[in-house]
């Protein structure tokens, strides 16, 4: 294989091209090229950057010979095994697919110890972690090139995050003529003697080989073709322009250009149906659950038609219904369903049109949107969706980024379909994923947030403080909200440890520490911390003796107060109120005493707020009297907020105002907490945990266009309060922006035209329209110029004070209210601006406007000047027949008209736009024309053989048009059925060949013009009639040649892989005489007529055609055509891969 040139080195061409050129020939075949020699023996090697140890070189070789790009790559710098691929241009990859000419060689030498050209740097260590191979070896073979194979190339090396690329150039030369061999060989001297000086020169010799050179270099350009097989130009000349492309791609052509260039030239020429006068389109399109008609016309109603659908015939049922209307025939295809998606064709005796049809799954809508939702560390949680259709496919999106059932397993995830729902569930949710959901189908989308918080313990019950006797039992219990949360019991800061007499206990979210027997020394504070919670529980416990008089004040619902007396005689009880002095007797109801012998408690069940004052209790005996008092504060958790309501909103926020309760529960209101909700869902969101102090609060993270509803909860030391009423529905909308390009378009005395555009974003609100406003220069008040607003990008302000200054501005108006202005930099002067006449003729009109008779005549002529300027139209200077014509001038343009043409309305029409004395003109040519009559006086003039000169005239009325060509036909005198002769026919005369001899002729003839051919044709007034004669046909002796000839394969099978779900197409070309018979077979067994797949063989073009391949449908295919002398074989390997599984070009 001869040695790649460096295109630095390329040879010139032409008269300078150097002397020593013949030393190429004698090249020996090269070696893959060397590493590049050490920095020292050549110093000026460039240095490689990147990932390339040696980069690839641009080569300039001749066509028809091998070349060979070699490049070497760091191994040291990649993390893994780098992907290679070498491209043609920008995207043409070059594969398996690019054709046999194209190879690839990969190697790699783990041994080398390759270091960059520069060493590390002092003190820096050298990573040898890497245990992979050190240097690749890339190679690009192209055998045989052609001219095709000329352009850019880039090589591009990929490892995980690490990537490069380097492009090199190849270009393709024509073969070298050697003049010093070829030539000079040829130069030679005729004679025998043995001198190299002696004999003449033979310069017949010279020429000869001249002209072999030039019919082999002819031969070979014509046999060459740019390197593809006969085959493929007919398979693409059969083809559509949309499917050059492709048909390029498979079969690994790569100069689209050069193959367009040639198609150009050649003349394809189209087969006309002898059966099927309207074929069926290539393919159609329908909703699924739509019914949807193919039509087909044919030449001959009694020809019988069949239908089939994937090569099997279709048989008539209320599926599908059968048409005939005339000529055409209908197929009705009703309720498509995702079976129908398949090939069709129609039969008439041995023509076949094909078509296929794609049924089209309609837009999936969304029904139930996601909601907002708001939970704890460690809940489930199920955000659901409900679409239009079941089965359809969803795409599940979070901050923007899609989520797959393959990260699922990481993401602690999972999907869920149910009938139409579509569920995306967490089951132990975490805080990391919080965020945006999205779901995305083809007929919409839908979003919702998900808030995820750190789970708080609530204390449900507290624990109380106790005061016992001796030996009795106390009883520490409190309730939190997570049954799963452990604690420990301190008496004092120390821990508490079970004992005989104490015990501890945790029975779901209940905790408790009974103290039995229990003794002055366990009196003290006691405290309950729950464990992973900066949280305590903490209470008093007291322990009684003798002690003369003691109250306590029970906080808890009822409130009770208990009062023990100690004394040797029994005490009369009495409680007072400061309410009236009013005296507590009664032992039953809400209020009451309860008596026991040595204690006595006043009872208040579900307090209330006129319970509230100083509470007083006497104890009496013959002994003396004691009294004590207590002052009862009944608090409560605070009324609701009032006067809840949105104040403004914008794209997506909203400002929420509220008014402080009425009532504060007898403790301070120490802040508020705000909740919102989407109208019509249930779920509301918090938007703050910290409480929040203030009256007004302004809510963000809203979705424009959504319609939303607020309350607010007030907290006082007690708790929160009930919800408050909600706010009016209201909906997040922002103003437009401002309008775009504001200019003035026409200044007059009292008025100014001004437009715009619209503005750059309009959002959910839309725009309702624009006001327009000025102002006089040097004021500041703005005059509003339209009441109502305007919906066109337009507006003409009238009324204006002539010459004054004024300043324009636009402002585009919605239901969330005024935009920002468009204002205009400079003010305008108020006066009309004198501008010449001038006619903008159209430039079809610039020459002969051509029409036919009944035709419609409406030309529009635009044309400027300013004031508007006086428009007149002519014909031959004299004004127009207002019957006929009508004409309508605007400011603008003007329009001519006439309903329907005559010949009479031809001639020169002139148009003049006049202002005082400035003026332009224009004139506009109009020809209406018809069909021209027969021709006249058809005459045979002379008859020989088999042959007749037949001659004719001009017809009279030439149809106001030139005549194009004349139309001739012939007929038999006993049949009178008349035959085409000649079509366009320049001249007034034609010969008629190839007559029946026997028979007599008549001839006939049409003129025609640019309105086609005449109505009635001129006839001949004589016949030709053909004589016989005495001829005999005497047969020429030939031997038949042979053309039989045993099948071969001119385009093998190729290897393929193909995605799931998308038709593939196996082609490859054969050649025999006779016709050899094929056979497709996968896996060694015949392929029968099995629906999913389509054989066709055209010209020789065999393809095998898979409908929706699937991973079963992989294999060896072979393809085997045999016929008398013998059979070929071909083979190759299918491989179907999942979408997933294709690596991305």
């Amino acid at each position: 294989m001869p040695e790649a040139k460096p295109a630095a080195k390329k040879a010139p061409k032409g008269k300078d091209a150097p002397k020593e050129a013949p030393a190429a020939k004698q090249t020996p075949p090269a070696e893959p090229p060397k590493e590049a020699p050490p920095e020292d023996q050549s110093p000026t090697v460039e240095e490689p950057t990147g990932l390339f140890l040696k980069k690839p070189d641009s080569v300039s070789v001749e066509t028809g010979k091998d070349t060979v790009i070699l490049a070497k790559v760091n191994g040291k710098e990649l993390p893994g095994k780098p992907s290679i691929k070498w491209f043609k241009g920008k995207w043409q990859e070059l594969g398996s697919k690019s054709g046999a000419r194209f190879t690839f060689k990969e190697s790699h030498d783990s041994a080398s110890n390759v270091r960059p050209p520069t060493g590390p740097e002092p003190g820096l260590a050298t990573d040898t972690r890497h245990p992979g191979p050190q240097v690749y070896t890339v190679e690009l073979h192209i055998g045989k090139v052609v001219l095709g194979d000329r352009g850019d190339y880039r090589l591009e090396v990929k490892a995980k995050d690490v990537c490069d690329s380097c492009p090199f150039n190849v270009d393709v030369e024509a073969p070298r003529q050697d003049s010093s061999g070829q030539s000079l060989e040829s130069f030679k001297r005729s004679g025998d003697g043995k001198s190299e000086d002696a004999g003449e020169l033979d310069f017949s010799g010279l020429l000869k080989k001249r002209e072999v050179v030039e019919e082999e270099k002819k031969k070979k350009k014509d046999d060459d073709d740019l390197g593809i097989p006969p085959e493929i130009w007919e398979l693409l000349k059969g083809a559509k322009k949309s499917e050059y492309e492709k048909i390029a791609f498979q079969y690994g052509i790569t100069d689209l250009r050069g193959m367009l260039k040639r198609l150009k030239k050649a003349k394809v020429e189209v087969k006309k149906s002898a059966a099927f006068t309207k074929k069926l389109d290539p393919a159609y399109q329908v909703d699924r659950g739509n019914k949807i008609k193919l039509v087909v016309e044919i030449s001959d109603p009694d020809l019988p038609l069949k239908w089939f659908k994937n090569g099997q015939e279709i048989k008539p049922s209320s599926k599908y219904v059968f048409e005939n209307v005339g000529k055409k025939r209908i197929l009705t295809i009703n309720k498509c369903t995702l079976a129908d998606d398949a090939a069709y064709e129609v039969a008439v005796k041995d023509e076949k049109c094909f078509t296929e049809l794609f049924v089209k799954e309609p837009p999936v809508l969304i029904v139930t949107p996601l909601e907002d939702q708001q939970v704890f560390v460690g809940d489930r949680v199920e955000m659901s969706v409900e679409v239009s259709e079941e089965g359809a496919q969803v795409m599940w999106m979070k901050d923007g980024v899609e989520m797959t059932r393959e990260d699922s397993y990481k993401a602690r995830y999972r999907f869920k379909k149910d009938g139409k729902r579509h569920i995306l569930i967490y089951s132990d949710v975490a805080q990391e994923d919080g965020g945006r959901y999205q779901v995305i189908t083809n007929g919409g989308q839908c979003e919702a947030e998900l808030i995820v918080e750190e789970k708080q313990l609530e204390v449900l019950q507290d624990i109380a403080d106790l005061t016992v006797k001796a030996s009795e039992q106390a009883v520490f219990k409190c309730e939190v909200s997570d049954e799963k949360v452990t604690g420990k019991w301190y008496k004092n800061g120390v821990e508490v440890r079970p004992s005989k007499r104490i015990t501890i206990s945790h029975v779901g979210r209940f905790h408790k520490l009974v103290i039995d027997d229990v003794r002055p020394e366990d009196e003290g504070d006691y405290t309950f911390v729950p464990d992973g919670y900066a949280l305590s529980l903490s209470a008093k416990l007291n322990f009684l003796g003798k002690i003369s008089f003691l109250f306590l004040l029970g906080m808890e619902n009822p409130p009770s107060q208990t009062f023990r007396i100690s004394g040797c005689l029994p005490a009369e009880l009495r409680s007072l109120s400061d309410e009236m002095f009013r005296v507590f007797t009664v032992s039953e109801g809400r209020t009451r005493i309860e008596q026991r012998p040595d204690c006595s408690s006043f009872v208040i069940e579900s307090a209330e707020r006129s319970d509230e004052g100083r509470y007083t209790i006497k104890v009496t005996n013959p002994a003396g009297e004691d009294v004590a008092s207590i002052f009862l504060r009944v608090v409560d958790v605070p009324d609701p907020p009032e006067a809840v309501r949105v104040t403004s909103v914008g794209e997506d926020w909203a400002i929420l105002v509220w008014e402080p309760p009425k009532y504060d529960g007898g403790q301070p209101v120490t802040g508020y907490l705000m909740e919102r909700k989407k109208k019509g869902s249930h779920r509301w969101m918090k938007l703050n945990f910290e409480v929040f102090t203030d009256t007004t609060y302004e809510s963000t993270k809203m979705i424009e266009g959504v319609l939303y509803e607020m309350r607010v909860f007030a907290v006082n030391a007690i708790g929160v309060s009930q919800p408050s009423m909600n706010t009016k529905p209201f909906m997040p909308i922002a103003p437009t922006s401002a309008p775009q390009h504001l200019t003035v378009e026409d200044v007059t005395d009292t008025t100014t035209t001004l437009k715009w555009r619209p503005p750059d974003r309009i959002g959910a609100g839309g725009i309702d329209g624009y006001l327009v406003e000025y102002c006089l220069e040097g004021s500041e008040e703005w005059v509003s110029a339209n009441k109502e607003p305007v919906e066109r990008c337009g507006f003409t302000v009238k009324d204006l004070p002539t010459g004054a200054r004024i300043l324009f501005r636009v402002v585009g108006v919605n239901i969330a209210g005024r935009s920002e202005p468009a204002t205009l930099l400079q003010p305008v002067t108020i006066r009309e601006i004198v501008e010449q006449p001038k006619i903008r003729l159209p430039r079809h009109l610039r020459q002969t406007y051509i029409r036919k008779v009944g035709e419609a005549l409406n030309l529009v002529i635009p044309f400027q000047g300013k004031p508007r300027p006086q428009v007149v139209w002519t014909k031959g200077g004299a004004p127009l027949d207002t019957s006929r014509v009508n004409v309508r001038t605007s400011d603008f343009d003007t329009v001519f008209f006439v309903r329907q043409a005559a010949r009479s309305d031809s001639g020169e029409y002139e148009l003049s736009v006049q202002i005082e004395n400035m003026k332009d003109t224009a004139t506009i040519r109009i020809r209406v024309v018809e069909k021209a009559g027969p021709a006249e006086n058809v005459m045979v003039k002379e008859v020989w053989g088999t042959n007749a000169l037949v001659e004719w005239q001009p017809p009279k009325d030439d149809g106001n048009s030139e005549i194009t060509g004349y139309f001739v036909q012939k007929a038999d005198k006993k049949t009178m059925e008349w035959f085409n002769v000649y079509e366009h026919n320049r001249h007034t005369s034609c010969t008629v060949s190839d007559l029946i001899v026997g028979n007599e002729y008549y001839f006939r003839v049409f003129s025609e013009n640019i309105c086609g051919l005449s109505d009635s044709p001129g006839v001949s007034k004589n016949t030709a009639r053909i004589l016989k004669t005495g001829i005999t046909l005497k047969p020429m002796e030939y031997k038949e040649h042979d053309f039989r000839t045993a099948p071969k394969f001119l385009t093998p099978l190729m290897d393929r892989v193909v995605v799931a779900g998308y038709a593939a197409a196996l082609n490859c070309a054969v050649r025999g005489h006779p016709k050899p018979k094929v056979v497709w077979m996968k896996n060694k067994m015949e392929i029968h007529e099995d629906p999913k797949f389509l054989i066709t063989n055209y010209q020789g073009i065999l393809t095998l055609n898979i409908r929706r391949p699937s991973p079963f449908d992989a294999g060896t295919y072979s393809c085997r055509a045999f016929n008398e002398l013998g059979e070929a074989l071909a083979e190759c390997k299918l491989d179907v891969r999942g979408e997933e599984g294709m690596v991305p070009h």
